[in-house]
């Protein structure tokens, strides 16, 4: 076995995993996963530059993670950047400042190595022979995978609830008006990841990420966030549908009441349930397969 760390750096989160990896059959042990929320692309898709203020808040967190990966002994660490760190123009403040912390330079991966990574570690559990639908529905980014053990297809398009929201949001909770662009847009994404990705054909849809994980502890009734009992939880479409409409309806002090919503996702998950529920109605899923593996897992099957 192997220790490794891996690191996935988004447009709205950071988040860490530490496992013994067996590099022959991809068995993966977790010893540590955490995740903050930063906002890294605070303003990216304005200003076209990361904000000295998230880079600060993004800095803080490698510090903490650096001294997870210390304690712990990794032997390997992979930093993998995202959409926000894609799109800025000042990328190379954040790319030194990563380097100066842990020792390693981020790699700033395109669309479709994250839609490959996020792949390898959602379905490595999944048994069967069905073809997948793979969604990891991020701050700023969508990756969409079709495959079964290997990717067929992939596509990232740049819908996600940071993005969206910042974009279209202006009231609380946000108009109809609002409401009709964010799903505008996101019906002009799904267009464009079907000219790559064969998204009606696969058999199983599984959605990733904060987005999707929320709206199925909300679906569950969950009286706090428990990732044992999200993982591998299956929404039906009418689920998905019940919860965004609440979203919908409710105010910012009403999200931050529910419990499971994380205090950095009360602002953007209305626009990400919106995501989940235009995916599932344009692919015609009864329901979504939920998994918390993920972006951190391939990344850190791949460092093994």
């Amino acid at each position: 076995m192997t220790r490794v760390a891996g690191i996935d750096c988004g447009t709205n989160s950071i988040r860490l995993l530490v496992a013994d990896v067996h590099p022959d059959t991809g068995e993966l042990i977790e010893l540590d996963r955490r995740m903050t929320i930063v906002r890294l692309g605070q303003g990216v898709d304005k200003t076209g530059r990361l904000a000295p203020e998230a880079l600060e808040r993004t800095f803080a967190a490698c510090r903490a993670y650096a001294e997870v990966i210390k304690e712990l002994g990794a032997e390997r660490l992979r930093f993998v950047a995202t959409s926000a760190s894609r799109d800025a123009e000042n990328r190379q403040d954040f790319v030194n400042g990563v380097v100066e912390i842990l020792g390693v330079e981020p790699e700033v991966i395109t669309g479709d190595q994250e839609a490959e990574f996020s792949f390898t570690g959602a379905t490595g559990e999944l048994h069967g022979g069905d073809r997948r639908l793979v969604v990891d529905i991020g701050g700023g980014s969508t990756e969409f995978v079709v495959g079964n053990k290997h990717v067929e297809a992939a596509r990232s398009v740049d819908i996600g609830c940071v993005r969206l929201t910042e974009r279209h949001v202006r009231h609380d909770p946000p108009t109809a008006e609002e409401v009709a662009a964010i799903r505008a847009d996101i019906r002009t994404a799904l267009d464009l990841a079907a000219e790559t990705v064969p998204i009606d054909s696969a058999e199983t849809l599984v959605g990733l990420a904060g987005s999707v994980t929320t709206v199925a502890a909300i679906a569950l009734g969950l009286p706090e966030y428990d990732s044992e009992k999200v993982h591998h939880s299956r929404i039906s479409a009418a689920q998905v549908a019940e919860v965004t409409d609440r979203l919908l309806a409710s105010t910012h002090d009403e999200r931050a009441a529910i419990p499971v919503i994380h205090p950095g996702r009360v602002d953007v998950i209305i626009a990400g349930a919106l995501v989940v529920r235009e995916i599932v109605e344009r692919v015609g899923a009864r329901e979504v397969v939920v998994s918390e593996h993920d972006i951190l897992d391939g990344i850190a099957l791949s460092v093994a």
